[in-house]
């Protein structure tokens, strides 16, 4: 049996979800090898550039899925929140493995809490839609760019005197085993998460029925309408990386608990849907949100 390859950008978060999944076939099909093939993308050439500036979503994907297409790997493994809403012609989500932590953390020099913060502090991340909710809390504080993996990230805070906070995805900590309990989770209800934050996706043919299998059984049911009903909100909204929307999905029985809200680029002006139905009806509870903050 030829092995299984999977295609993976090279950061050291990549590169943990791809051993993860890696590992996570290896356990559930235990003569089947599997290997990572590094390819770079122009999300890492334009690393120190914003991704409004720089077109956004698609950008840590493309030049994976042109492998994929073109069968020099069989599947992709990415964060969901760097896919399109919209997959290219011939690809599909084969499974999404379980969520970890979908929230934000707030690491700061001298403060517990966002409302903790001194008058004007300044506060790194190259989000947009953290940006919007922090201006929306405290529109006092000063929103720095900064770009770079979850290590330059944290190297460049701690180097920064000036920086008094900074705000990440607790999955990417956790998933390094660089997360801190000292650090707060922020509350969805304070921070509504990037849509499928925490979430791998693996990426395959859709007409390629032996990768599949094998990753049906890697498949998280739970995770995966969650992330139907989030990434249906996101495309109903016209949203994407350059527009500060954002949606987290909870499962509980049968049913789908979707919060999800878009703003306005300073937080000055927030629309908010909640909407609860059948995970049968994912698709539907997303577009369903979307409608309430149109309206």
């Amino acid at each position: 049996m030829k092995p299984l390859i999977i295609g993976t950008r090279g950061s050291p978060l990549a590169l943990a979800q791809s051993e993860l999944v890696k590992a996570m076939l290896q356990r559930a099909h235990p003569v089947l090898a599997v290997e990572l093939k590094i390819i770079k993308t122009s999300g890492d050439l334009f690393g120190d550039v914003s991704l409004v500036k720089t077109g956004g979503k698609g950008l840590f994907t493309k030049e994976i899925e042109e492998q994929l297409l073109s069968g020099s790997i069989h599947l992709a493994v990415h964060s969901l929140k760097d896919l399109p809403t919209a997959l290219r012609e011939g690809l599909c989500i084969g499974a999404t493995p379980m969520r970890e932590d979908p929230r934000d953390v707030l690491i700061a020099k001298r403060a517990a809490r966002v409302a903790d913060l001194p008058i004007g502090a300044r506060v790194a991340t190259s989000s947009i839609r953290r940006r919007a909710q922090l201006m929306a809390r405290r529109p006092d504080l000063q929103i720095e760019e900064m770009r770079g993996n979850i290590g330059t990230r944290l190297r460049k805070f701690s180097e920064h005197d000036d920086l008094d906070a900074m705000v990440l995805a607790a999955a990417g900590l956790k998933r390094l085993g660089l997360y801190e309990a000292r650090w707060p989770l922020l509350d969805v209800a304070e921070m509504i998460p990037a849509v499928g934050q925490g979430i791998i996706a693996c990426e395959a043919r859709a007409n390629d029925d032996s990768t599949l299998a094998f990753l049906n059984a890697i498949n998280d049911a739970a995770t995966l309408s969650c992330a139907e009903a989030e990434r249906a909100f996101l495309h109903a909204a016209g949203g994407g990386c350059q527009l500060p929307y954002a949606a987290n999905a909870t499962l509980t029985g049968d049913q789908i608990h979707l919060i999800a809200a878009k703003f306005t680029s300073d937080g000055s002006r927030v629309l908010r849907a909640n909407v609860t139905g059948p995970k049968a009806d994912a698709l539907e509870l997303g577009e369903k949100a979307a409608r309430q903050i149109s309206e």
